[in-house]
C-alpha cells in the first residue's frame, strides 16, 4: 500500500480588504492583503486508481456534501490539464469553521494541489497548478504557495511574496456561516472607498511591526459593516476583542464572520484567547501566528 502524504492547509486571513468596484460579470474586484495562520485544516493523499475523499474532524459535518468539496474540484481541474495524472484517495481533516471568511475550502483545495503535483512529479510552478487553481475558486490561487501577498482583481491578481514580521494573533468565530454571497448583497458600493489602478504600494519600513501595525491601522475591510447587517454578533466579537488588554487591532477578515485581534507578543494573545473562551464557550477561538 503506498504511503499517504500530509499537507498543512493554514488559515487565510485578510489583513485588509479593499471593495475596488463590481464588474459587467458581477463578480467584485478587490484588494487585500493576505496573510497565513498557523492552525488551519490537514490533508493527507495516497496515490489509487480511483479518486475518492473522506472528510472527518470537529467541523467536518458543517462542510457539506462530499461530492461538492472543493478537494475533488481540485484534483478534477488539475486531471483536465495534465494527461495521464496519477489519482488517489484524500482524506480530510476539518478543523477551521465552514464559511468563515479564512478560506478553509480553497485552502483545502490549494492543498490537494499541492500533494498531487508532488504525488506526479510536477513543479511547484507548473502553470497547470495555477490555472487549475483558478477554475476551482477565487482564494485558491492565493493559498496554493502560502505566503503573504496583495490579492487583487477576483483573487486572480497575485503580489510576489512579502517580507513581514511576525503577528501574534486571536482568531474568532461565534459558530454563524455567512455566506460571501449575502455579504455582498449586502453592500452598497457607494459607502466604500476606491481604490487607484496599480497595484498596491508596500511602505518603506513596514516590515517592521511598528510601522506595519500603523498601516493596517490605517487600512480597512470594506465587507466587514455588511457582514455585520448579515450577522450582527460580528459587531460584538469586534467589541469583545477589543476589550481585550493589549490588543492593538481588531478586524473581520474576509467576507466574515472570523474577527482577528492583534497583539504584541505571545503571552497576550494567549490570554486573550483563555478570557474569550473563558466568556464565551460556545465560539471558535485560537491563538495563533499570522505572517512569520
Amino acid at each position: 500500500m503506498a504511503t499517504a502524504r500530509a499537507e498543512p492547509a493554514p488559515a487565510k486571513v485578510n489583513l485588509t480588504l479593499r471593495v475596488v468596484g463590481r464588474r459587467a460579470d458581477g463578480y467584485h474586484d478587490i484588494e487585500s492583503l493576505v496573510v497565513f495562520a498557523d492552525v488551519g485544516d490537514a490533508l493527507t493523499f495516497a496515490p489509487a486508481r480511483a479518486l475518492t475523499l473522506a472528510v472527518r474532524g470537529p467541523t467536518a459535518a458543517a462542510a457539506g456534501d462530499t461530492a461538492d468539496n472543493l478537494v475533488l474540484k481540485a484534483a478534477r481541474a488539475l486531471a483536465e490539464r495534465v494527461d495521464g495524472l496519477k489519482l488517489g484517495r484524500f482524506a480530510l481533516s476539518k478543523r477551521l469553521p465552514v464559511a468563515a471568511g479564512l478560506g478553509g475550502g480553497s485552502a483545502d483545495a490549494a492543498a490537494a494541489l499541492r500533494l498531487m503535483a508532488r504525488a506526479n512529479r510536477l513543479a511547484p510552478d507548473d502553470p497547470r497548478l495555477m490555472a487549475a487553481a483558478r477554475a476551482t475558486g477565487a482564494d485558491v490561487p492565493v493559498c496554493l504557495d502560502p505566503r503573504p501577498r496583495f490579492m487583487r482583481g477576483t483573487g486572480d491578481i497575485l503580489s510576489d511574496p512579502l517580507d513581514l514580521p511576525r503577528l501574534d494573533a486571536v482568531l474568532v468565530n461565534p459558530g454563524v456561516a455567512v455566506a460571501t454571497k449575502d455579504v455582498f448583497a449586502a453592500l452598497r458600493l457607494g459607502s466604500v472607498g476606491k481604490a487607484g489602478g496599480s497595484p498596491p504600494s508596500w511602505p518603506a519600513g513596514a516590515q517592521a511591526r511598528p510601522a506595519l501595525l500603523a498601516v493596517l491601522t490605517d487600512d480597512r475591510n470594506d465587507l466587514e459593516a455588511p457582514a455585520i447587517a448579515v450577522a450582527p454578533v460580528i459587531a460584538d466579537m469586534l467589541a469583545e476583542l477589543r476589550r481585550l488588554p493589549g490588543c492593538r487591532l481588531a478586524r473581520m477578515s474576509g467576507s466574515g464572520a472570523t474577527c482577528f485581534a492583534l497583539f504584541d507578543t505571545r503571552r497576550a494573545a494567549s490570554a486573550g484567547a483563555q478570557k474569550l473562551r473563558g466568556g464565551h464557550p460556545a465560539w471558535w477561538v485560537r491563538a495563533t501566528v499570522l505572517a512569520g
